[in-house]
This record gives C-alpha cells, sequence and structure tokens, in this order.
C-alpha cells in the first residue's frame, strides 16, 4: 500500500516536470469555460452572441430605441403606448404614471440616478463592442463577419441617436472598458461628433445587413429594411433639430432621411395594410395578435403563452386617463379640411357630435359610444360610454376621450401576466411620413411625393387626397413659423402615427415646446353633460381659445398647470449620480 503511495507521488512529478517546460500546455484554453479563444470560431458561435442583444434591448426602460412593451409588472410602466404621455396626445391617471405626468408638465427635476428611458444602458454599449471587436476572429468569409458586425453597429447607432436626442453632447464608446479606462472619467462627446459617429454606424449597417436572414422573414430580427427604417427616423430626427435649434448641416440629415425611405418605399417588399374597409382597417392590424405576414409591419415584439407574456393591455385599459381635446381636434373632416375650416365640422356639444363627417381613423382611436358592442369594451353590456372618473362600475376616463385603437378585450381581463399583446416597432406607416417631412423640409416636394405617401395613407380610410396646390391654412397653426403644406404634414403624422411614441420627441425636435405649455382638455362639460354623466367627479376649467368649459383632466393635481422652459426642457438633465462619479460630464443648459 505504501509502496503504491511513493509510486503514484513520484509519476505525477514527473508528469508536472515534463508539462512543465510545456509552454503550450501552460497556454491551454480552459476545458469548463467559453473563452475567446474558443468561442469566435464560426458563424453560428457571431449569431448566438449577436442574439443576445435581443435579450438586454427587451429592457425597454434601459435600452428604449427597440421600444414593446415590458413583461410582468414592469408592463404597467415602460412601453412604446406609455410614450405618447409626456406629450399632449394622452393624459396618464394614475400614481405609477407620475414620471410620465411630470415630464408633460415640465416639474421634473435634476434626478439622483437614471430614470425612465434615460442615462443608463451602457452595459448594452459594452456587449455590442465586445462583439465588434471579437468577430474577426471567426473562421469565416468577411462577408459573414460584416453582416453581423452590420447588425451590432445598427444597434449602436440606434442606441446613441437615442441618447443624444435626449441629452445632446454624451460620451461616445467603441471598445470594450475596463473599470479604469480613461474615457470613463472623460467629457462627454460633442454633439456633432457622436451623430458623425452614429451615420457611419447606420450606413455600414444599410450596406451589409441582410435583406432577410433565411429564416421566413422572422419578425423579430433586424434587416436591411428595418435598417432603412431606422436610418430614416434617426435622420429626421437629427436634421429637423439642426433645423430648428440652430445646427448646420440639416440639409444633410435630411436628404439622408428623404433617401433611406424612399429605398424602403421603393425597394421594399412591404405594403399598407389594407383589406378595402376604411371604417376598420386603420385599427384592426393594431389589435391583432400575430403579426407575421403582415403586409405593413417591418419589426414587431412577438409575446408567447407560457413563455414570454405580458400584461400590459389590462395596465393600459385602467392607467391611461384618455386621449386630449387638442389630438381629437386634429383630425379633418370627411372633406379633407380642419375643424376651423370646414362646414362639415358638427362641434363638440355631444361626443356623438364629434365623430360626425370626420376621419375614419378618428373613430378607429376613440371609443365611439355605439361602438361599445363591436369592441365589447369593458367587458359588459350593463355600461354606457364613454364613462368619466367618479362614475359607478365599468372602464373611466379622465377627459372622455376613451382610446380603442389598440384594444383587446380577451387581453384586458386576462390573468395576470398571461396576455400576448405584441408591440408594432416599425412599420410602413412611419416610412411614408418621414420621406414627405424630409423632402418637405428640404423644399423639393412634388404632388408626387405626398401622393405614395400622404394620399397613400389616406386611401386606405377613405379620405380626400391632399392638393399641394389647395393646402388648407388652418388658423390654429398660423403662428408655429412654418408653411401650411408643414402644418398639414405633422398634422397627418400626428393622427397616423398616434399612441406609437413619437408625439414627444416631435414636438422637442420641432423646437415646439411651448405646445406642452398649454392644458390638456377632455370633453365639454356643461350641464348637459354633468347630468349624462352622473356620478363623475371630474375638474373642469375654461378653454381661453373657445370660453368654453372643458373636462380639466389634471386639475386640482400638481400637473394642471403644465410649463415648458425653453432655455432647458428641450433636454434631459444628467443625474447627479453620473456627474458624482465623473464631474467632467458637467450638466445640460438650465439645469
Amino acid at each position: 500500500m505504501k509502496t503504491n503511495k511513493i509510486k503514484n507521488i513520484m509519476w505525477f512529478a514527473a508528469v508536472l516536470l515534463l508539462f512543465g517546460c510545456n509552454d503550450d500546455f501552460l497556454e491551454r484554453v480552459p476545458l469548463d469555460s467559453v473563452s475567446d479563444a474558443t468561442f469566435w470560431a464560426t458563424e453560428s458561435d457571431l449569431q448566438v452572441y449577436n442574439n443576445n442583444f435581443y435579450n438586454l434591448a427587451r429592457q425597454d426602460h434601459t435600452v428604449p430605441p427597440m421600444m414593446g412593451h415590458s413583461d410582468g409588472f414592469n408592463s404597467h410602466k415602460y412601453g412604446i403606448w406609455y410614450l405618447d404621455e409626456f406629450s399632449d396626445n394622452i393624459t396618464a391617471q394614475h400614481s405609477r404614471h407620475d414620471r410620465y405626468r411630470s415630464v408633460r408638465a415640465g416639474i421634473h427635476v435634476v434626478p439622483n440616478s437614471a430614470q425612465w428611458y434615460g442615462y443608463s444602458g451602457w452595459n448594452f454599449v459594452r456587449s455590442l463592442n465586445i462583439g465588434l471587436q471579437n468577430y474577426d476572429l471567426a473562421d469565416v468569409a468577411e462577408e459573414v463577419k460584416d453582416k453581423y458586425r452590420a447588425e451590432a453597429r445598427l444597434f449602436r447607432g440606434w442606441f446613441y441617436a437615442d441618447k443624444v436626442s435626449k441629452f445632446g453632447d454624451i460620451t461616445w464608446m467603441d471598445e470594450e472598458l475596463s473599470t479604469e479606462s480613461e474615457e470613463l472619467f472623460s467629457a462627454r462627446t460633442p454633439r456633432d461628433e457622436v451623430m458623425a459617429n452614429v451615420l457611419a454606424d447606420l450606413n455600414f449597417a444599410t450596406a451589409n445587413i441582410p435583406e432577410s436572414w433565411g429564416d421566413g422573414g422572422n419578425h423579430g430580427r433586424l434587416n436591411r429594411w428595418a435598417a432603412l427604417l431606422v436610418k430614416s427616423r434617426i435622420c429626421l430626427f437629427e436634421g429637423t433639430w439642426q433645423k430648428y435649434h440652430g445646427g448646420t448641416n440639416s440639409e444633410m440629415w435630411l436628404t439622408e432621411a428623404a433617401n433611406a425611405a424612399k429605398e424602403l418605399i421603393d425597394n421594399g417588399p412591404f405594403s399598407l395594410y389594407s383589406t378595402g374597409d376604411p371604417l376598420h382597417d386603420y385599427n384592426a392590424y393594431h389589435r391583432q395578435l400575430d403579426l407575421d405576414g403582415n403586409s405593413e409591419v417591418i419589426l414587431w415584439r412577438k409575446y408567447d403563452p407560457g413563455q414570454y407574456t405580458n400584461h400590459v393591455m389590462s395596465y393600459w385599459r385602467g392607467y391611461n386617463g384618455g386621449a386630449t381635446k387638442s389630438m381629437v381636434e386634429d383630425y379633418l373632416c370627411t372633406d379633407g379640411l380642419p375643424i376651423t375650416l370646414s362646414d362639415e365640422y358638427a362641434g363638440d356639444a355631444t361626443i356623438e357630435d364629434v365623430f360626425v363627417n370626420r376621419d375614419p381613423r378618428l373613430r378607429q382611436t376613440i371609443l365611439h359610444p355605439e361602438d361599445r358592442e363591436f369592441y365589447n369594451f369593458g367587458n359588459s353590456g350593463d355600461f354606457t360610454y364613454p364613462r368619466v372618473t367618479g362614475m359607478v362600475g365599468g372602464e373611466k376616463s379622465a377627459t372622455g376621450y376613451q382610446i380603442i385603437k389598440v384594444y383587446d378585450v380577451a387581453a384586458a381581463y386576462r390573468s395576470y401576466n398571461t396576455s400576448w399583446t405584441p408591440a408594432i416597432t416599425l412599420r410602413l406607416g412611419e416610412a411614408l411620413l418621414n420621406y414627405v417631412e424630409a423632402v418637405a423640409e428640404l423644399g423639393t416636394i412634388t404632388q408626387t411625393d405626398i401622393d405614395i405617401s400622404i394620399n397613400a395613407l389616406r386611401d386606405r380610410v377613405g379620405m380626400p387626397h391632399l392638393d399641394i396646390n389647395a393646402v388648407p391654412v388652418d388658423p390654429r397653426y398660423t403662428g408655429d413659423g412654418i408653411t401650411p403644406l408643414l402644418a398639414e404634414i405633422r398634422r397627418e403624422r400626428r393622427v397616423e402615427l398616434f399612441m406609437e411614441g413619437f408625439r414627444y420627441d416631435d414636438l422637442r425636435r420641432w423646437k415646439q415646446g411651448s405646445k406642452l405649455a398649454k392644458k390638456d382638455y377632455g370633453i365639454l362639460w356643461d350641464a348637459a353633460a354633468e347630468a349624462r354623466y352622473e356620478g363623475a367627479t371630474a375638474f373642469s376649467a375654461v378653454d381661453p381659445e373657445s370660453g368654453k368649459t372643458y373636462i380639466d383632466p389634471y386639475g386640482g393635481s400638481d400637473w394642471a398647470t403644465p410649463q415648458f422652459d425653453e432655455s432647458k426642457h428641450y433636454l434631459w438633465p444628467i443625474p447627479l449620480s453620473e456627474i458624482s462619479q465623473n464631474p467632467n460630464l458637467g450638466q445640460n443648459p438650465g439645469w
């Protein structure tokens, strides 16, 4: 026994001696873990690594560009539908949405740490940069590496463009950093330099990412058509920001926006969703559960029963306070004229009057009392609608304009976190609006441009065409400092993209913060309304423009009197926690 033990010790020592002089043995890769030397080898490795980006991008509050709905409890606060609560489109009626209400009212302050959709998500950038530094290790053709580089760079450009839109100057990082890296303690990179890098990322992405990944048009993976729409969105934002906030290169950005959108329109395999039913087609696909194969949807987030679910429809029905009077009044009459000019406008004495002779998208966005049964709104036939805050039973609204655009009764009343309501991130309708706005801002717009964009959208709902030689002049917008044509293009964008997350950013890039300094109102609130909506506890206020009294959805609250400080509210403040770690970041003007 003792002899055997001695032999074993001697054998082990010999092995150590033998390999102790062998450098290859010392440099062998770990057998029980993944390392750079073993992982970055095949196309499958690159694809698996890039799949991780999509998982990180589901964290909408930290990585907001690829917006969908958060899952579980977070369905109540993070998601694409809620973003319009920052603006004059939608009111919020729950304390869990105080963040939206504070920004809307202009009473938000410098935060201690990163807030929703704010100064966060840097782990996402680190993950992107790690990939970009290691794709070269793979033993695959250069064009194969390039398509994964393109995917990563599209994400990076999209992420940084979002941060620039909120914070202006932002620290650009294009390599993996450690806790000791000097870049972590540097000043922010100037906006123009960051956006030049963003454009380089977007250009590489649109040139190298596949039109299809060979997966049957997978709904969730970014392709070249998605990249073109993302590029047009980002370039339009930057082009109009520079034009209205004093930049020097707006024409280049607007040209890039127009060209990207036009290429998608001309060559992409997409068309506006239409079944020939103008009274239902606009909102029909917004209420569908499966959007694979939809002709208009370019990118959407899918949720699967038992795997990845949300509760957003249930939260939405209780937490949104309804559309605003301002939003509702922007829908044209069926003669193609605004309510200020049309003889067809029936007024707003009752909510039914509001829908008379109006763009069919209004009735597909806001609940008409007669449509309660069609949508099974409220899941009960015992109540009439609308129902206003304070009334007993049913679903209540703070404004009286209850939103129907995305409503699905089954999801609205499903057990907690068992719904699979999809989120549309990119659709062709946006590309049409990006294009027509860009060429209008450039001053090169033609009737053909209007026909393939705005008039195509109007055709879906049976509305009259916009004629470049007969543009209505809405007196409400003559003080905005833009042409009547641009005013109509902006109106069309507001109507078509309602509740899809654009309005707040649009007002900021157009330098129209003054619209956020106006109170939000709901339905007319006179003696007849008080009698009709018995039990309602709505506040009311006089609209100074009309002299009539309307519901004041924020009456009696901290958000009752909105403000907008032109010197600071176009950008968000840098959190104090970030400045304390790196004083070189500085703070945005006015904060």
